[in-house]
């Protein structure tokens, strides 16, 4: 019979245990040494050891292998393990990759806001970002044009505790937009913009089951022109309902959007 043989390393040296927690596919953690970020995708067998692959919210994929005390889980280190068969349901993300908070009440609407150039802009961002929105407090509102974007930054009043974001259609340099966005942003608002005409090409031609966005003649209606060379019914409204239907999540969406909406919602939520 083997005696027992105690433990006499100092408590101090001792390394303190890391929950095991299943690798189940859609699970955000944080690589530690590399600070890749994403959602688990699979988990394989190699010669190595079993290897988990992540994907951040712009699609990169990364393989990383599974060692104890590998990863963060919400700010705690965690060692990740290959799921069982039959074992805990997994963890639901929000539309735009944030893990969600279940029975999370929205929070009431902060002084600050986020407007963005059009009502298909609005109804894209809710889509995606709506959860999260809500339990921060941000409330988006829609510009009819940016030609009105001053006007309004002069009545918002924008300051320390009220800060003001925008998103604006097709900014790029040089443009009409761009010398309206430089005229007011300062400290308190923050003026961005994704590089495409319309938002409608700011989701992924494979989610909407198409090649490419068509290009459009200078002098056309784009929404239009689109529907045309496409062979859609000349009814933008309904095209871009089918659009926005098949908008699930983060990954069906550009990252020159992506980044530029997440820049928005830090801005109006952090503190000085």
């Amino acid at each position: 019979m083997r005696s027992y043989q105690p433990d006499l390393t100092p408590p101090w040296k001792r390394s303190a245990p890391v929950p095991e927690v299943p690798a189940e596919p859609d699970l955000v953690v944080e690589e530690v040494s590399t600070g890749f970020c994403g959602a688990v995708i699979r988990c394989e067998k190699t010669a190595q050891g079993p290897t988990v692959t992540l994907e951040d919210r712009f699609g990169k994929h990364r393989v990383f292998p599974m060692e104890p005390r590998g990863f963060l889980l919400e700010g705690r280190v965690v060692t990740l393990v290959r799921p069982g068969p039959g074992g805990p349901a997994r963890p639901t993300r929000t539309a735009s990759g944030s893990v969600a908070v279940p029975g999370a009440r929205a929070r009431v609407a902060r002084a600050g806001r986020i407007y963005v150039e059009g009502r298909h802009d609005a109804e894209l961002v809710e889509r995606v970002w709506g959860d999260d929105l809500r339990i921060e407090g941000v409330v988006v509102e829609y510009l009819e044009g940016v030609d009105d974007l001053p006007a309004i930054v002069a009545e918002f009043a924008p300051g320390p505790d009220a800060r003001l974001g925008v998103l604006v259609d097709h900014l790029v340099p040089g443009s009409k937009e761009s010398r309206i966005a430089e005229r007011v942003t300062g400290d308190h608002v923050l003026v961005v913009g994704h590089p495409y005409i319309d938002v409608w090409e700011a989701v992924k031609p494979s989610s909407v089951g198409i090649d490419a966005w068509p290009v459009v003649p200078r002098g056309q209606d784009w929404k239009t022109g689109v529907c045309r060379a496409l062979g859609w019914p000349p009814n933008t409204g309904a095209a871009w309902q089918h659009i926005l239907s098949k908008v699930r999540s983060y990954k069906d969406l550009e990252p020159q959007l992506l980044g530029r909406v997440e820049e928005l919602i830090d801005f109006v939520t952090l503190p000085d």
